[in-house]
């Protein structure tokens, strides 16, 4: 494991240690939890416009089109 020196602010320090002792964790194990969280994040966005630069405009109006022209299904109407 690797250490880590990180600044923060008081105030921003103060309301981690709040919420930490709320969820019964320590100060290291909310900040790691949080850095995972936002590192799920920012990867999940990198693979989504991945996935959707492969996407062609062609094929998704291809799909649509071939969708059925009905009324909404009772219950699926727009408000």
């Amino acid at each position: 494991m690797t250490a880590l020196t990180v600044r923060l602010p008081n105030s921003v320090h103060q309301k981690i240690k709040e919420l930490a002792a709320r969820d019964d964790i320590s100060v290291n194990q909310f900040i790691a939890s949080a850095a995972a969280e936002k590192m799920a994040s920012v990867m999940t966005l990198d693979y989504l416009k991945s996935e959707a630069s492969k996407g062609k405009r062609s094929d998704f109006e291809h799909y649509l089109n071939i969708v059925p022209d009905a009324p909404a299904q009772e219950g699926d109407e727009r408000v």
